[in-house]
């Protein structure tokens, strides 16, 4: 179930996930739950090497934004993410993105990573979920960095190094083509 399905107010729905685009460390844990199935605090406390207040602190906010839920009443509650699917504009309407999981996980892996960090900061987060798009496309074999720096109007080299920092969010999230088969059969477009 996306965000806006479950209570359909866009302001909450924005405000929600505001804090995941704008706190890296929010983020990871977003995407540790959500990639992890129900998870304990301790346990994302321990995958993430958070100290216990701020795990604590982290699951509150989640949970206030509606973004984590909890599954298992019992001691040591359990939680599980919501998923997120949010549609916003950027450029004065010119350029719309959607912030999904996965997005979230590529906002999360600023903190650990230099390159998605720096991206970020020249091209913000609508163009980290375009470089995101770029980052599916050829992984599925269907552009190249050249192809996405002309598009973007960016060196080929940065076109390059974000594809390659955003790989293992793309591999996580998405079926890939394996060698030897076309993007059509993945995509499940293939009559064969």
């Amino acid at each position: 179930m996306s965000r806006t399905a479950r209570d359909g107010d866009v302001v909450r729905d924005l405000l929600s996930v505001a804090g995941l685009l704008e706190e890296p460390q929010l983020a990871r844990l977003y995407a540790y739950v959500h990639r992890e199935g129900p998870a304990t605090v301790k346990e994302a406390m321990d995958a993430l090497d958070f100290p216990q207040g701020t795990a604590y602190s982290y699951v509150n906010r989640l949970q206030e934004a509606d973004v984590l839920d909890v599954v298992t009443d019992e001691q040591p509650r359990e939680y599980e993410a919501v998923e997120i699917e949010l549609s916003l504009s950027a450029d004065h309407g010119e350029r719309m993105y959607t912030v999904t999981p996965m997005l979230v996980d590529a906002i999360g892996r600023r903190d650990g990573n230099e390159d998605i960090d720096a991206y970020t900061d020249r091209h913000g987060i609508a163009g980290l979920a375009t470089a995101l798009t770029y980052a599916v496309a050829r992984e599925r074999g269907e552009v190249t960095h050249q192809l996405m720096a002309r598009d973007l109007e960016i060196s080929p080299l940065e076109a390059e190094v974000i594809l390659g920092a955003l790989r293992p969010v793309v591999h996580y999230h998405v079926d890939v083509e394996v060698e030897g088969v076309g993007a059509e059969t993945v995509q499940g477009t293939n009559d064969s």
